[in-house]
């Protein structure tokens, strides 16, 4: 039951961050330093099928994301930043059923021995229909390897048209890969 529970909060929480059951929310639009994990690939952590540990670089400049920006904060587990949104130029919309994980806003701690990559903790999802996986290339194994940070097809136009709307930044013309 508590399994079922953090589902539904994880749901509610993108529903509420995108405005998936309601009229659209625009999101934050800022200029600092964040993580990007939109190409990130993740690792399983171990004991929890809830979260996995995503493999982000460290980026200054205008993003996206539900929560306003907060740069880099000294604490004592490290430097901690949060992930946020770029605009990306092409993807591939991937329609299985295999998870994937949620890294907006998440915490991550940079590396202390490479600063410009960081370990954001991101929630495992699935099943929120179709997803994007951000690359230069489709292959066959595209949608089906690894868990990899995305976002749904509605997510990445609506955090894509945030930033159009900021005038901070002019987002790419995005590439659909596999359509």
């Amino acid at each position: 039951m508590r399994a079922f529970c953090q589902w539904v909060a994880t749901v509610l929480g993108l529903s509420m961050a995108f405005g998936l059951s309601a009229e659209a929310q625009q999101l934050k639009v800022c200029e600092s330093t964040f993580a990007l994990c939109t190409i990130a690939h993740c690792d399983p952590i171990p004991g929890s099928d809830k979260e996995v540990m995503c493999h982000c670089t460290v980026n200054t400049g205008v993003s996206a994301g539900a929560e306003a920006c907060t740069g880099v904060q000294d604490t004592p587990q490290g430097k901690l930043l949060h992930s946020r949104y770029y605009p990306v130029k092409s993807y591939a919309v991937c329609s299985n059923n295999r998870p994937w994980a949620w890294c907006l806003d998440k915490p991550c701690l940079v590396d202390k021995n490479n600063p410009e990559a960081a370990d954001c903790k991101c929630d495992v999802v699935k099943d929120l229909g179709a997803y994007v996986i951000v690359t230069g290339q489709y292959t066959d194994a595209t949608c089906t390897t690894g868990v990899i940070s995305s976002a749904t097809v509605p997510q990445i136009d609506q955090a894509t048209q945030s930033l159009k709307a900021s005038k901070l930044i002019e987002p790419f013309p995005i590439q659909v890969l596999n359509k």
